[in-house]
């Protein structure tokens, strides 16, 4: 399945910690294309998988995660705007 997953941290306490934990783990399993936006094939257990790492990071009273799913990547046309960052560009 394809899925884009977007995370909005809030920069409180802890959330500089769970900003970096966040980020390493979406881009074990999906590539980052843009500041808290990350995109990819993944099968259901790797997104259970992902979910269930990310699941005691994300503080569910300050923090939100969204995950659109479809099952192939062409049913969501994608429009870009602006700088395109390089997909390749995946080094921490």
């Amino acid at each position: 399945m394809y899925v884009i997953l977007v995370y909005d941290i809030k920069s409180d306490e802890g959330g500089a910690k769970a900003l970096t934990k966040t980020f390493k783990i979406c881009k074990k399993y999906l590539t980052h294309i843009q500041n808290s936006v990350f995109e990819g094939e993944v099968s259901e257990a790797q997104l259970l998988k992902l979910k269930m790492e990310l699941k005691p990071i994300i503080r569910e009273d300050r923090d939100s995660l969204i995950v659109f799913k479809s099952r192939n990547e062409r049913w969501i046309p994608k429009e870009m705007w602006g700088i395109q960052e390089d997909k390749t560009s995946n080094f921490l």
